[in-house]
């Protein structure tokens, strides 16, 4: 009978695959925009970040990305429930941008890499036949991450691949494996934090990607409150960064 890895062997294999994904194909960019960049994003899109958090936003005039798994909409989720199709419509009319997040919502790694860039090409199709003319332009990995196998399948379908790591994007960065960090409750970061690395990001004119899920006065461990994503925001926008959705974000960078 086989055992189950011990936890600290388990650690290490984890740590292994996070260093593989991060070393083995890179498509380096150079960090260097005129204004320091900033953008917020939402994964999974439940309704909370189509109402509450896309108000935050417009209400200071920018908008933001939001990572769709479009065989989930209308569902419950543990982020609370997942937007409708028309509050997704509602969203790209109002110039918010649509990102993929696989259509299954699947983790890289408990996944093999074709079954994975199905769901990627599952989730185009959906979004061309829900919103024709639309196409993802972007892409946030689900649950674990990356894994190096699926990074060139990636790079050919997208501008650019966001991760996590809590930290900005500065000097050189990865763009399929931009850094990002997390608003929710589950990272722990507090806004004492978060006004740091906006303000390291403007010093460094660098790309911060900050992203978090749902966005309600009691949220889910995985998402943050009205207030706290107003407050980050208006730091952003103190600091003279200049707040767009990645794909505008990316464009900004390569000139």
């Amino acid at each position: 009978m086989s055992h189950a890895p011990r936890p600290v062997l388990q650690r290490v294999l984890d740590r292994s695959r996070r260093e593989l994904a991060q070393r083995l194909h890179q498509r380096r960019v150079r960090i260097a925009p005129a204004q320091p960049l900033v953008s917020f994003t939402f994964d999974d899109a439940p309704r909370s970040a189509l109402l509450a958090g896309r108000h935050v936003l417009e209400r200071h005039g920018v908008r933001g990305t939001y990572y769709l798994s479009l065989g989930l909409l209308g569902q419950p989720g543990p982020s609370g429930p997942i937007a409708t199709l028309q509050e997704v419509r509602d969203a790209a009319q109002a110039g918010h941008e649509l990102g993929c997040h696989t259509y299954d919502h699947l983790d890289a790694w408990h996944t093999p890499w074709y079954r994975y860039i199905d769901s990627v090409d599952a989730n185009a199709q959906a979004l061309a036949a829900h919103l024709p003319g639309a196409r993802f332009e972007t892409f946030a990995y689900p649950r674990s991450g990356a894994v190096a196998s699926v990074k060139p399948a990636l790079a050919r379908r997208f501008l650019c691949c966001r991760h996590g790591g809590q930290r900005g994007n500065e000097g050189q960065a990865d763009l399929n494996l931009l850094q990002a960090c997390y608003l929710d409750r589950h990272a722990k970061a507090s806004l004492t934090f978060l006004r740091h690395l906006v303000e390291r990001n403007a010093r460094a004119r660098g790309w911060l990607i900050l992203a978090t899920h749902d966005v309600a006065p009691e949220p889910s461990r995985w998402g943050c409150t009205p207030a706290f994503l107003d407050a980050v925001l208006r730091h952003a926008l103190l600091t003279g960064s200049r707040v767009l959705p990645v794909r505008e974000a990316c464009r900004a960078l390569q000139g």
